[in-house]
């Protein structure tokens, strides 16, 4: 390091600016881990945001002449003034990060904004449509923007509130998957393993701020390609959690790898925070027919097993149990008789016979409950007459920890029988499995249930590669099951699947949980072929329309809700294993779609972007109810889930509105003054939590900068 130094030094005295740029690089090299996952940050992730409208200030990249298939200008341009010159208009450029700065004059229909991952964003929503059946349940949304910018707009809305992260990122295998900064990462690249740790990374970063700490999963799907440095990764940003990787089987005919093996399976790496745990269920996950297994729930009575079980060890639980000998219904007991009386003495009822627990040897031995819990039993149909074999007659009963489950309701009964026991539902009574860390099930069959499922519901739309729909769903039920009002995000949420699994475990118990899907609208790269050699680009309505969004999520998310697909016909088919139903019936669902968008600071601060920060204050009030829009010429309004108070002024009729909407638990209030935001806080009602507007939305995207993005 020491001739490092030296070199530095004269780098300095030669030339100052490279001798201070060389050890700023110096530095930043040294702060990097010794050990453990190190690989090259790159240049910060930049993305077209092709339909923003052009402003003064705003950098900017030049498009290729429509038609043109080449990348053309990459360099970026910062907007310096706007005018209109002969009918169209032009904006002035001027080159960033130059020594001498070229100027341009370009129209600005040539012209796209991008945004570097560096710079910072004021985010808003713009709602583009939705659908509604399931009356007051919490609304699935769908955003349709650059995953990084969403995540950084869910700090506002959901920071530490998420239950879990279900995500199936890019594999990079080279196939054009994914882009880094607007191009496609080839095979052949030789940086595409840290272009790729450090796309994922910066996105990672900010899941950990979404995810509750104190109970919380992140799920994250891959292949062999990149899973080891996944494993890494994964370490590194969630040092303090538990992390295991399973192994699951996805398609047995087996993708071909060249002069290999073929690859049937996949990994999911659970990444468990605070005190998430794996919630057993009735499958063990290798075993595709554990689920068929019939548990053994009523037990013998009579303890005949070991040599010491007999009517001297416990005497007190050697009574006569009466049963009717023609109905074979228990219909009383009499008390336990002492050590040395005959039981040939006790008598039974007319019409009854006296069943003893009497050994398989004909040895005297006892019943497995006292006579007053065995009355209690009965009167409750916990035991029941058994086999009859000639003369002999065997009891059952209920042991303590099924007695429990019944009562509390996880064994399901269909009344009692004639003879007054219960009718338990065995199906009910499945006792839960450790599921193992291989998963082999038939329903997690990818070409299957995911691309055929994907047929079903869009019949002429195609995406490549979706997630079986029930591999989804048994990988967030392990840790949803008991929490019923879960929110759970995706943000590479592709075809839906993760939304569409959410709604299925909803059916399944009566559940509000809540799908936060994030995907972009990137046309497919053969098709951005075609669209090009059209005249087309990127913002263009014609383009847009085959956009993942638009032409996959948004319709795959209604569909399932509706149970018909986009030309109207119900779905064929039904749904299969853990809850079989025809897809036509749908779900009692809602869904909103929203897109993205980019808001000045200036117009904010003036409350001139209320209209696009209103969906993002619905987010964070639990995306139930309508969304509050326009504040009218009251100042306020209250809804289902929130309220927003513009004119301080009205503060004691929007207070006395909010105590009568006893569903409302979060209100916004729009103030620059601290004192009125405080006289206002005293006022609500002690369930009501107040947000300041917009000095928390802005002070959150302002200090949200990270270090490499």
């Amino acid at each position: 390091m020491s001739r490092l130094t030296d070199l530095l030094r004269q780098a300095r005295a030669t030339d100052p600016q490279l001798g201070k740029d060389l050890e700023a690089e110096f530095a930043a090299l040294m702060k990097r881990r010794t050990f453990g996952l190190v690989f090259e940050k790159h240049q910060p992730e930049a993305v077209d945001l092709a339909g923003r409208p052009i402003r003064v200030g705003d950098k900017v990249r030049v498009l290729p002449p429509r038609r043109e298939l080449t990348k053309g200008d990459q360099r970026l341009w910062k907007v310096k003034r706007i005018e209109r010159v002969d009918g169209s208009r032009v904006a002035h450029l001027e080159e960033i990060d130059a020594d001498t700065p070229e100027h341009r004059v370009v129209l600005l229909e040539d012209l796209v904004v991008v945004a570097e991952f560096r710079d910072r964003i004021f985010p808003g929503l713009v709602e583009t449509g939705r659908v509604e059946r399931g009356g007051d349940k919490p609304f699935h949304t769908v955003i349709n923007a650059e995953n990084y910018h969403a995540l950084e707009m869910l700090t506002y809305t959901h920071r530490h509130s998420i239950d879990a992260i279900y995500i199936d990122p890019p594999y990079n295998t080279g196939a054009r998957d994914w882009k880094y900064n607007n191009d496609y990462v080839e095979g052949d690249d030789d940086y595409r393993h840290s272009k790729w740790l450090a796309f994922m990374e910066r996105r990672l970063e900010i899941a950990k701020e979404l995810l509750n700490p104190e109970d919380s999963v992140l799920i994250v799907t891959i292949d062999e390609k990149e899973y080891a440095r996944l494993a890494l990764l994964l370490e590194q940003v969630f040092p303090e959690a538990d992390i295991q990787m399973v192994s699951s089987v996805i398609n047995t005919s087996g993708a071909v790898r060249a002069a290999g093996f073929a690859r049937v399976d996949e990994y999911l790496f659970f990444v468990f925070l605070g005190a998430a745990r794996v919630q057993r269920n009735q499958m063990d996950m290798l075993t595709p027919d554990v689920t068929t297994k019939t548990p053994t729930l009523w037990r013998n009575l009579i303890r005949d097993s070991g040599s010491a079980n007999q009517r001297a060890d416990r005497w007190r639980q050697f009574y006569p149990v009466f049963v009717d000998s023609e109905r074979r219904r228990i219909i009383g007991s009499a008390p336990p008789i002492p050590l040395g009386v005959d039981r040939t003495s006790v008598k039974p009822p007319e019409g009854a016979i006296a069943v003893w627990p009497l050994r398989i040897s004909g040895q005297e031995g006892y019943w497995q409950l006292g006579q007053d819990t065995f009355e209690t039993y009965r009167e409750k149909g916990y035991v029941r007459v058994g086999q009859v074999r000639g003369d002999r007659i065997s009891l059952n009963y209920l042991r303590g920890g099924d007695v429990k489950r019944v009562e509390s309701g996880q064994i399901a009964t269909r009344g009692t029988d004639p003879s007054g026991a219960l009718l338990l539902d065995t199906s009910t009574a499945l006792r839960p499995e450790v599921p193992k860390s291989v998963w082999n099930l038939p329903s997690h069959n990818a070409p299957i249930h995911g691309s055929g499922l994907v047929r079903e519901f869009l019949p002429s739309r195609r995406f490549p590669y979706p997630k079986s729909l029930y591999a989804v769903e048994d990988a967030l039920r392990f840790f949803v099951k008991d929490k019923r009002d879960a929110v759970i995000l995706d943000f590479f949420s592709g075809s839906g699947t993760t939304a569409h699994a959410v709604m299925r475990l909803n059916k399944q118990d009566g559940g509000r949980r809540q799908c936060i899907s994030v995907t972009n609208n990137e046309v497919g790269a053969e098709e951005q072929k075609n669209l090009r050699q059209e005249g087309l680009r990127p913002g263009d309505p014609e383009w847009e329309q085959w956009g993942i969004c638009d032409y996959i999520t948004k319709p795959r998310v209604t569909a399932a809700i509706t149970g018909k697909t986009p030309e109207g016909d119900p779905i064929k088919g039904d749904y299969k294993f853990t809850d079989e139903f025809p897809m036509a019936e749908g779900f009692e669902e809602n869904a909103a779609f929203f897109t993205l968008t980019y808001e000045a600071p200036r117009d904010v601060r003036h409350n001139k972007a209320f209209e696009r920060i209103a969906p993002m204050l619905w987010l964070r009030a639990g995306s139930r109810g309508r969304i509050i829009t326009d504040l009218g010429t009251d100042g306020w309004d209250v809804a289902e889930a929130y309220g927003v108070l513009e004119h301080i002024d009205r503060l004691p009729e929007f207070v006395a509105r909010v105590e009568d909407v006893e569903t409302v638990e979060t209100v916004f209030i729009v103030t620059d003054s601290d004192a009125a935001f405080q006289a206002a806080c005293r006022d609500l009602p002690s369930r009501v939590t107040a947000v300041r507007l917009y000095e928390s939305y802005l002070h959150n995207f302002t200090i949200n900068r990270r270090a490499g993005a």
